[in-house]
């Protein structure tokens, strides 16, 4: 009896009531949709407790129900499980609910109620917090479907205001289904409605920092750097202007910064920014939040970039954790989380050959796209191409010939295929598409196509080069690629060390001596100089690697235990004024902009082995190779840095604008009435290298 007691009063009498009405549910629904907002969703929540499913999806499905639902903001991660669990029972709740918004929307509009101004008011608000909710959970057609609808209701009422803000999150639904006509096609919509708010409401103070960000992160996604890296810097700029900024547009802007600053190589700048956006996230919106999941992906991916591979992987493992315990399974979200875990574990494995990890998120992330997106969907590129590098790489481990071939058919498709969508998406002249290109390379290579090999390698870096300048990481990473084919398996040593010493130069030049990719580079100029009989220089570089080593486990030893102690030491830093950041942030840029060489390709026609081989022309370094009698054994690392960091003339004089005022980011800027940011560097005048 006492034992029943207890197991009595270990529920609540609330949690009795919810659950009686849950089981009663058809005989109490009228009554309970006359409780309070807080309440009803309370009863709703029981149903998904109790698997309820079906009968939830019933409720769900019924538009005015669920947007009151979207009121109670503190349950709001309830209301993302319980709504992805309907959906999850292929139950395509989403899409009911946006085609009864746009038919709402639809006859209002065309009631004409003018004198009614409710009406309106009440439906584009609810428009713009459901199309909100959508693209929270990742079910981007259906939020772009209810945004459409709003935009037209607003302007057919002349709210210009609010079309302004629905076209803002319009321009990031796009952007994240990869429809890019349609997003710059909404940039230009938002110009013009910008130019009718100031014309009808000339006083009103409306900060520009959202739309900015948006525009970047649509140009990141097309590797359009340098351009997503003028308009973060301008949304950075923005948030220190006059105008409402919301949490989440401040911890977004510094994230899209983040990221623009990780891939133009000002890492200073992208950690000040990355470790601010983390503690902003944890502390506005909790540590089991999305957006703060989110913030770890781009930590996640600062980390890697930095050669920071371990705390890496753990940043990614604790955001998955958090979109699985928020969205649950079939969701775009977890589905991206696990590509980037995929990755950040292949990484860090590669020296090992234990890729079941990362194989086993690439499969789940592949499932999951394929469940919910269209067959040749570009998201679907991303992916193939992560589970592609990785079976080539348990192909190549593997002794069992039937088995490497089959597994090298598997990724010789994946690519293909991943190539086939970048190319229809960027064109062939993107960063993207020279990654599928450097991607080929390497798996022909295993396949021992070598001349297929070899000429994907050059058109990898012949289009990196061109987009990213000569002294990228992106190029590195590709004339390693292509050392090793000539080093390996096409026995041209001359070439190959030719290309590990423009590699080598270019990775200590950007991440220093204790680079991880250096390994591989140091043991291919070893190997080379063994077979060349050069143990003078073989000698002299198994120094340089046991050099490396030490330097390795330095970093080891005197590495954070984990992410907790990284976040904690993040928190000590941080907890200061975004405005304090964001100056010290254009203080870090502007002597990042002084410092950094020039990345400037001269114009002259270059074959794509010019390209590979000598990078920008250097004419000192092509006198010392004529003086060595063409000798490559007789130049030195040092010589292959210089030659490959500076072109044969250099500018430097007093200073000017970094960023042209008549390009047509500064004409767009102009539009919004936002004059182009001065950014101080260098006014560039030949003079003689020395």
């Amino acid at each position: 009896m006492e034992a029943m007691e207890l197991d009595w009063m270990a529920k609540s009498l609330k949690g009795c009531c919810l659950s009686i009405i849950s089981d009663n549910f058809i005989k109490f629904e009228n009554a309970t949709l006359t409780l309070p907002v807080s309440l009803q969703f309370a009863v709703f929540h029981q149903l998904y407790l109790d698997g309820k499913l079906d009968l939830l999806a019933k409720v769900f499905s019924d538009l005015e129900i669920f947007s009151r639902m979207l009121t109670v903001k503190k349950r709001r991660l309830d209301l993302h499980r319980s709504f992805q669990a309907i959906r999850d029972r292929d139950i395509k709740i989403s899409e009911v609910i946006a085609e009864s918004y746009s038919k709402q929307a639809s006859d209002i509009q065309q009631s004409s109620l003018d004198d009614d101004e409710n009406d309106f008011d009440s439906t584009i608000s609810r428009g713009f917090h459901l199309g909100g909710f959508f693209l929270e959970a990742g079910w981007n057609e259906d939020a772009s479907r209810v945004l459409s609808a709003c935009i037209v209701l607003c302007l057919h009422n002349h709210c210009f205001l609010k079309a302004f803000h629905c076209v803002t999150k319009l321009l990031h639904t796009y952007n994240a289904d990869c429809l890019y006509k349609e997003t710059e096609q909404m940039f230009s919509t938002a110009q013009e409605i910008f130019q009718s708010l100031r014309l009808f409401m000339p006083d009103v103070e409306l900060n520009l920092a959202s739309l900015f960000m948006e525009y970047g992160a649509y140009h990141f996604a097309k590797s359009e750097y340098d351009k997503a890296y003028r308009w973060s810097i301008e949304a950075v700029r923005m948030l220190k202007q006059p105008g409402y900024v919301s949490e989440t547009t401040m911890i977004d802007v510094l994230r899209l910064a983040t990221r623009a600053c990780v891939v133009k190589r000002q890492f200073k700048a992208a950690e000040h920014l990355v470790r601010h956006a983390v503690y902003l996230a944890r502390e506005v919106f909790g540590a089991l939040h999305p957006k703060y999941s989110s913030t770890l992906m781009d930590y996640g991916f600062y980390l890697l970039n930095v050669d920071n591979v371990s705390q890496s992987l753990k940043a990614y493992q604790t955001a998955l954790a958090i979109r699985e315990h928020v969205f649950g399974g079939q969701n775009l979200h977890v589905a991206v989380a696990h590509e980037d875990l995929a990755y950040a574990s292949y990484v860090h494995q590669y020296s090992t050959g234990k890729f079941d990890e990362a194989l086993s998120h690439a499969d789940k992330a592949i499932k999951i796209l394929t469940k919910i997106l269209p067959k040749n969907h570009l998201l679907l590129a991303s992916s193939n191409r992560v589970k592609a590098l990785i079976l080539e790489e348990i192909a190549i481990d593997s002794e069992d010939q039937h088995f490497q071939k089959k597994l090298l058919a598997e990724s010789h498709q994946l690519h293909l295929k991943s190539m086939e969508l970048a190319m229809n998406a960027f064109g062939e002249n993107n960063v993207q598409t020279a990654k599928h290109f450097g991607n080929l390379g390497r798996l022909y290579q295993s396949m021992e196509l070598y001349e297929k090999a070899e000429e994907m390698h050059l058109k990898a870096i012949a289009i990196k080069e061109e987009l990213l300048g000569p002294n990228d990481y992106e190029v590195a990473l590709s004339i390693g690629h292509i050392a090793s084919l000539y080093n390996y398996d096409m026995k041209q040593y001359e070439k190959a060390e030719r290309l590990y010493l423009r590699s080598i130069a270019i990775s200590k030049q950007l991440y220093g001596d204790g680079y991880s990719g250096l390994e591989y580079d140091y043991r291919g100029l070893i190997k080379i100089y063994a077979k060349l009989g050069d143990f003078e220089k073989m000698i002299e570089y198994d120094y340089i690697l046991s050099q490396w080593y030490s330097i390795r486990e330095q970093r080891r030893s005197t590495a954070l235990n984990g992410l907790h102690d990284l976040i904690a030491d993040t928190d000590q830093e941080q907890a200061q004024n975004t405005r304090v950041i964001i100056d010290t942030f254009f203080e870090t840029i502007t002597s990042d902009t002084d410092k950094s060489p020039q990345n400037v390709i001269q114009n002259r026609t270059r074959t794509s082995h010019d390209i590979a081989f000598a990078g920008p022309v250097h004419e000192q370094a092509c006198a010392d190779r004529q003086q060595s009698g063409n000798n490559p054994h007789e130049i030195n690392a040092n010589h292959a840095a210089s030659s490959n960091s500076m072109p044969s003339s250099i500018n430097v004089d007093s200073y000017e604008s970094f960023f042209p005022d008549d390009d047509e980011i500064s004409v767009a800027l102009k539009k919004f009435h936002v004059m182009p940011l001065k950014i101080k560097s260098f006014k560039r005048r030949k003079i003689k290298s020395e």
